[in-house]
C-alpha cells in the first residue's frame, strides 16, 4: 500500500522583489536598514526574492544571506538572473525563479515611499469579521486573520491593525493599517480620519508622507487600481 501522507503540490503566494544595483553587503546593508526603520513591523520576516536582471557581477550570496537573517528577512531566491549567477545562487542555497513580465518590485532600495508588490491574484470569498469596540493604542497590534477588521475606536500612533479582509476604522486612523494581508488585492481600508503612518494593501504601501493631500485629516478610502494604491472620498 503507498503512503499517501505526503502531498507536494505547487502553489502562489505573494513575495516582494527587491532591486537594487549595488549588491555589495556594506551599500545593501545601509539601504535595507533605512527602508526597514520606516515599517519594520511591516517587513518583519518577509519573504524576499532579489532581482539580478541589472546585475552582471556576482555578489556574495552567503554574506547576503546572513545579511537578511540579521534583519528579520526570509531570502527565498533569485529571478532575472544569467545561468552564472543563477548556478551560483543555487549554490549558496537561493531557489532561481522567473519574474513575471507583468510583474512589479516591491522593495526598491531608493528614496521613493511609494512601492508595489508582486501580489498573486486570489478568489474572492465571504470573510467573518472581528470587531474591536475600543481604541488600539501605541504598541498594540490587531490582526483579523481570514476576517475583516472593524475598530469603533481610534488606531493610534505607533498601533498596527491587520486583516486578510478589509478594514474599516470609525475613529481616527494614526498608526499603520495593513488590509489584504493574505495577498487578496480587492481589499480595502476605510477611515473617518485619516493620519496614518502607513498604508497598506496586499504588500503595496504608501507612508505618511504620501498620503498628506486632499484627504489628510478626512474620511478615505484606499484600494488599489491598476496596481496602484488609489485614495477616494469615503461615501
Amino acid at each position: 500500500m503507498s503512503d499517501q501522507s505526503l502531498e507536494l503540490k505547487g502553489s502562489l503566494f505573494p513575495l516582494s522583489v527587491l532591486s537594487c544595483a549595488d549588491l555589495s553587503v556594506s551599500s545593501l546593508s545601509w539601504q535595507l536598514k533605512q527602508k526597514l526603520a520606516q515599517a519594520p513591523a511591516f517587513f518583519y520576516q518577509a519573504p524576499i526574492i532579489l532581482n539580478l536582471a541589472d546585475v552582471e557581477q556576482a555578489p556574495d550570496f552567503h554574506a547576503i544571506k546572513q545579511l537578511f537573517t540579521e534583519l528579520k528577512l526570509v531570502l527565498v531566491g533569485v529571478c532575472g538572473a544569467s545561468s552564472e549567477l543563477k548556478q551560483q545562487a543555487q549554490q549558496a542555497g537561493l531557489a532561481a525563479l522567473q519574474l513575471a513580465k507583468d510583474s512589479k518590485t516591491a522593495v526598491t532600495a531608493s528614496s521613493n515611499t511609494r512601492q508595489t508588490a508582486v501580489v498573486t491574484s486570489t478568489v474572492n470569498v465571504p470573510m467573518d469579521s472581528k470587531i474591536v469596540e475600543q481604541t488600539v493604542r501605541s504598541g498594540q497590534q490587531v490582526y483579523a486573520k481570514g476576517a475583516d477588521l472593524i475598530v469603533k475606536g481610534t488606531v493610534g500612533a505607533g498601533a498596527e491593525v491587520i486583516a486578510d479582509g478589509n478594514i474599516h476604522i470609525y475613529g481616527t486612523l494614526r498608526g499603520k493599517a495593513i488590509a489584504g494581508a493574505g495577498g487578496d488585492s480587492t481589499k480595502r481600508i476605510f477611515c473617518y480620519n485619516l493620519q496614518a503612518e502607513l498604508v497598506s494593501i496586499a504588500g503595496n504601501y504608501w507612508l505618511s508622507d504620501s498620503l498628506q493631500g486632499d484627504f489628510w485629516g478626512k474620511p478615505a478610502c484606499i484600494k488599489l487600481q491598476d496596481d496602484q494604491l488609489v485614495l477616494a472620498e469615503l461615501a
